[in-house]
This record gives structure tokens, C-alpha cells and sequence, in this order.
């Protein structure tokens, strides 16, 4: 790409259509994405202009030419790993939708009863519906961008690059990611030793219970992560995601059948259902709510990572529509049948503990997949961070060598010690969800995808380019500018809420840092 390709000056590029059998070698001239194939992908798409050359640390024997199109790129990354023994570009579009179920079909969900409880099922509803097309929109941008620099391999380099290339970029980008990997592994060591202190609450023989069982569930974990490519773990995800929506099922279920939620007694009355938030809620308790709803939806920071081992990234979009219109239905449901049944008075966070003690059992144990699978998957994630740049261009990121597999082994074992360490500092489920998103989701699920919606479009033409759309142009712009100033407004409010929230909720009746108190529910 020469300097000539970013001028502001914009002229409709011309637009070459790929044919169906075109998906192994994407080259097409540079046009903005338009149409029916910006949102729903397939071979009709077309590729913007990239917003930069292909950054320096990711150059490679596959994209040393700093200028050449983004279709050259993937053509070159899938020859050079195809006599390889380890394929990275391997997933269809039908395993990436694995994959994204797995990743958001999880336990989160049964924290929507607590949320609407919070905030009111109408409103609970409302935002439900409000933040999934949110995610979805940035998501798509997500896509978009990966499109244009196939060479990205996670969003530490989509930060870096939309960040005009500068350095303290990335390594913002990389804190904040490995953060927030880590954050949700220590999430699942957390739940995981809540559920074995769950079943086993009439055994009085374990040894310092929460401790003990959160380090046995971190190893279990850790052994379960060493697979390296995502085509072996979407198998695991689509297991992992089938097993989650029948616990959920189940839940929803035996809300409705039992006799009474858990803990009924005469004078806290009947469930008490709230259309709209109970008088008197506080901003703090109303936000946190807010962010326990979209902590479940936006997971925009593993899709590059994602989009980088599919075999045809044009077909992306048919697995994110897919998995969103079932977050919808799935999440508004259960959310919504659960807290009718339980109400405001006997709720939890996860349901789980709302169910009467054989109910919650049952439900719970279908989770088991989840609670492993999900950190399993971010510490992949995160370990790839790694790994891919001390093995860059080295037969050990590609074939099966000692030293290749015991440094795989290495580093995802130091971030499951750190999140068995987070696990154990904050023990409160719907607070340890409501941090990571303010922290977290802030940038990765807002502002990153704002910032890079108005980076490509400067590629595209700049404002001329946006003129150019007519009003959808504008209000897309519009929308873009929301977007980061919900970002800001998470990262602000949304962090005091969490924090002030736990400093309520550390309470020594209530659970304490590295416990051996049982956290079952």
C-alpha cells in the first residue's frame, strides 16, 4: 500500500467480487465494505484499505513486505503452515461458532436473575436486548479490521496498530488483556471450588475446604489448557456449551416446580417480582447490576484471536449472528423465568444457591464443562500472547518439540497460579463480575472498537468517505462516538461502583481472603 491509498481525498474504489471457490487465496482489490456482505459476510466481501503497514514485530518470512495487501497475507500464512505438523489456520466457520458459544454460554448467565432483581425485569430486559446489539456491532468491526490485517494475531496488536503504531500501545494493550484472561480464570477457580463445596457440604474430613479445593481445580484446569490449536478445543467448547444450556435449562425448571426458592421462610413472605427497580436503589447496587449483564455479553477481546485461525475469516459473521441471537433468547429467558419464580428476596449470585438443595445439585454439577472449559479457553488465549512471539519463525511454535510443549506448559501455568491467587483475594462472584467489566470491558468491548471504526474510515476517505453514506454515514459516526464515551463512562463510575460494592461486601461472616470457610451455596 502506498502513502497515496491514505489520503483523505475520497473516490469510490472499485469493487471486485470473489467468487465461492475464492476462499483459499483472498485477494481483492481494496473497497470499503458495503452492503448486505458487511454484516453478514461470505464471499461477497470486500476488503478496506488497511490503516497501516504491517507493524514491525509482526513482520515474518509470510509478510516482510510491509506493503503488500492483505489478501497476499493470508495466502502466505496458509502456505507457509502447510507442511507444518501444528496448523493454526484451521477452524471453519461452524467451529469458530463453537467456540463463541462456549465462550459466552457460561455460568455469567446465571447471574441475570440477581441483575434483574436489581434493576427491575423490565429494565433488566431492556438492557439485555440493548447491550447484545452493542456487542454485536463492535464485533463486527472487530471483523472488519481483522479483514484488512489478516496479520494481527490478538488484540494487543489490533491496540497498537489503532493506536497509530506506537509502542506503549501494545504494552498497554498486553497488561490490560492478560488482566483480564486472568480475572476470568480466577473467576472459574473461584465457582469451581464453590461447587465442590456445594456437593460435599456434609463432609466435615477436607482440610481448609476453599483453599484446597481451588487448588485442585486450578490443576485440573491447567492440565486441561495444554491443547494449542483452536480446532482441538472447539470440540471441547461445543461439548462444553451443550452441557452449560442444559444446566441452565434445568435451573430454569426446577425454579418453577420446587415448592418454595431456598432459605423461604414465613416472614420474608412469597417471591417479590419487580417490573421496575425497588425504591431506594442505590447508583452503586444499580450499576453493578448493569455490569453483571454486560460482563455475559461482550468477549470482543478474543476474537482476533479467534478470527486469526479461521480458514476463511469472510465467514465470521455468520457464527457471531448465530451465537447472538441464542444469547438473546437463552439469557433473556432464564434470566427472566428464574427471577419470577425466586424473586427479590430469595435470590442469588449464581441462581444456583435459589434452588432447593437436590434442584441446585442437580443443575449445578451440569456446569462442571464450563467452569473448566471457559478459563481453559482464556488461558489459551493469553498463553498464545507469549508464545507466538518467543517462537516466532521457530520450528517449536509449529512442530512438536520438548522445547516447544515445556514452555506452552510453563507459561500457562504461571497464569493459572495468578488466577488461583485472584480467586482466593476477591471471593464474591457478582462483584469479581462486576470489576472485570468496568476494568476491563471498558476498553476492550467499547473504546478499541470506537477508535477503530474511525481509523478505517480515515483510511476509506475520511470525512468525505462518511459524507459519501448519507445519513447512515453520519449516524454511524454518531453511534461510534456513543460507544467510546460508554467505554470512558465504564472505566469511571462503573470501577467506583465495583470497588465500593466490595468494600461492602467484605464482611468475615461473609468470606475473607484465602478462606478455608466453606463459599458453597
Amino acid at each position: 500500500m502506498t502513502k497515496d491509498d491514505t489520503q483523505s481525498n475520497y473516490s469510490p474504489p472499485l469493487e471486485k467480487k470473489a467468487s465461492a471457490n475464492d476462499a483459499e487465496h483472498l485477494d481483492l482489490e481494496y473497497a470499503a465494505p458495503t452492503g448486505r456482505a458487511r454484516w453478514l459476510g461470505g464471499p461477497e466481501v470486500t476488503v478496506g484499505r488497511r490503516i497501516s503497514p504491517v507493524l514491525a514485530s509482526l513482520q515474518s518470512s509470510y509478510s516482510s513486505d510491509s506493503d503488500e495487501s492483505s489478501g497476499a497475507i493470508l495466502h502466505k500464512q496458509k502456505e507457509a503452515e502447510a507442511s507444518a505438523t501444528i496448523q493454526y489456520r484451521t477452524c471453519s466457520w461452524q467451529k469458530t461458532a463453537a467456540l463463541l458459544f462456549s465462550e459466552y454460554i457460561c455460568l455469567a448467565i446465571m447471574s441475570f436473575p440477581w441483575s434483574y432483581s436489581i434493576l427491575g425485569l423490565v429494565p433488566g430486559l431492556i438492557f439485555t436486548v440493548v447491550v447484545a446489539m452493542f456487542v454485536q456491532y463492535t464485533s463486527l468491526i472487530v471483523w472488519e479490521f481483522c479483514l484488512r490485517h489478516p496479520e494481527v494475531r490478538d488484540v494487543c496488536d489490533v491496540g497498537e496498530m489503532i493506536f497509530w503504531n506506537k509502542r506503549w500501545a501494545w504494552w498497554f494493550s498486553a497488561v490490560m488483556f492478560i488482566l483480564n484472561n486472568t480475572f476470568i480464570q480466577g473467576l472459574h477457580v473461584l465457582v469451581g471450588a464453590k461447587y465442590l463445596n456445594t456437593m460435599t457440604a456434609s463432609d466435615d474430613d477436607v482440610s481448609c475446604r476453599t483453599v484446597s479445593f481451588s487448588v485442585l481445580m486450578f490443576l485440573v484446569c491447567w492440565v486441561c489448557s495444554l491443547p494449542r490449536t483452536f480446532d482441538g478445543l472447539a470440540k471441547l467448547g461445543a461439548v462444553s456449551a451443550a452441557f452449560t444450556f442444559i444446566s441452565v435449562l434445568l435451573a430454569t425448571i426446577f425454579a418453577g416446580i420446587q415448592s418454595h426458592p431456598a432459605g423461604w421462610t414465613a416472614e420474608l413472605g412469597d417471591p417479590l417480582v419487580l417490573a421496575v427497580p425497588l425504591a431506594g436503589t442505590t447508583f452503586v447496587s444499580g450499576l453493578n447490576a448493569f455490569l453483571n449483564i454486560s460482563y455475559t455479553f461482550i468477549g470482543q477481546i478474543t476474537l482476533p484471536s479467534f478470527i486469526a485461525e479461521m480458514k476463511d475469516p469472510r465467514d465470521f459473521p455468520k457464527a457471531l449472528w448465530l451465537c447472538t441471537i441464542g444469547e438473546i433468547i437463552v439469557f433473556s429467558l432464564v434470566g427472566a423465568i428464574v427471577y419470577a419464580y425466586v424473586g427479590t428476596n430469595y435470590i442469588t449470585a449464581p441462581a444456583f444457591g435459589s434452588l432447593q438443595p437436590v434442584f441446585k445439585k442437580v443443575a449445578f454439577s451440569f456446569m462442571i464443562p464450563t467452569l473448566i472449559f471457559l478459563g481453559v479457553l482464556y488461558a489459551s488465549v493469553s498463553a498464545r500472547l507469549v508464545f507466538f512471539r518467543v517462537f516466532k519463525d521457530s520450528k517449536h511454535k509449529n512442530e512438536h518439540t520438548v522445547i516447544g510443549w515445556a514452555s506452552w506448559a510453563g507459561i500457562l501455568l504461571v497464569t493459572w497460579i495468578f488466577a488461583f491467587i485472584i480467586s482466593q483475594v476477591i471471593p464474591f462472584f457478582s462483584d469479581l463480575l462486576s470489576l472485570m467489566s468496568a476494568l476491563f470491558d471498558s476498553f476492550f468491548g467499547f473504546i478499541f472498537w470506537g477508535v477503530a471504526y474511525f481509523r478505517m474510515r480515515k483510511a476509506d476517505g475520511g470525512w468525505a468517505f462518511i459524507k459519501s453514506q448519507g445519513f447512515w454515514g453520519y449516524a454511524e459516526a454518531a453511534l461510534n462516538v456513543l460507544i467510546i464515551l460508554i467505554g470512558i463512562f465504564f472505566v469511571g463510575p462503573g470501577t467506583y461502583a465495583s470497588v465500593e460494592s466490595i468494600i461492602t461486601d467484605f464482611d468475615p461472616s461473609q468470606g475473607s481472603v484465602f478462606t478455608c470457610a466453606s463459599n458453597g451455596l
